[in-house]
């Protein structure tokens, strides 16, 4: 079962960006519903992957390029989550240095959204990966490797999520 809990509750600026993902998963969620509805469900998952990577793979090489040591993973960690974004996911830090930083989430707005839609568990846990595609394709554009290991949307209690300096 999910348990996907918020426990930053009355930050204006973290609900406004909260309510922001929430709508861009809402809009993901039902063109994958409506595509696999249309009997489309491949199709529509490609086209989404190809969509989301494409989006990460843009905002990596703009991350890049305001990162001032785009080499030092804690440097792009400081330079891609803001303040507002680690409290909006509730994300702790495990490991932060020039080599990985590896995350834990404890919210995802964007999983929210789609439990709102009621959506099964297993919808959510395509969309779920669907959507890392976004952040793999920031890893990629940094030139980093990218793990991810437990989701909420598997009924994990955090997401990890690790950006790695690759190997050259």
């Amino acid at each position: 079962m999910i348990d996907n809990k918020i426990t930053i509750k009355g930050d204006a600026v973290v609900d406004i960006q909260r309510g922001a993902i929430e709508h861009r998963a809402t809009w993901t969620g039902l063109t994958y519903v409506k595509g696999c509805e249309a009997g489309l469900t491949k199709e529509m998952e490609q086209i989404i992957r190809q969509a989301v990577s494409e989006t990460g793979k843009t905002q990596g090489a703009g991350i890049k390029a305001k990162c001032p040591e785009p080499e030092n993973v804690s440097c792009f960690a400081d330079t891609f989550l803001s303040p507002t974004l680690l409290k909006t996911f509730e994300a702790t830090f495990k490991t932060k240095n020039s080599d990985r930083v590896d995350l834990e989430f404890h919210h995802c707005p964007l999983l929210k959204a789609w439990q709102e839609l009621g959506l099964d568990d297993g919808t959510c846990e395509k969309l779920c990966d669907m959507a890392m595609d976004g952040d793999r394709g920031i890893a990629k554009a940094m030139g980093y490797n990218f793990h991810l290991g437990d989701t909420i949307a598997k009924g994990c209690k955090t997401c990890e999520v690790s950006f790695i300096k690759g190997e050259k």
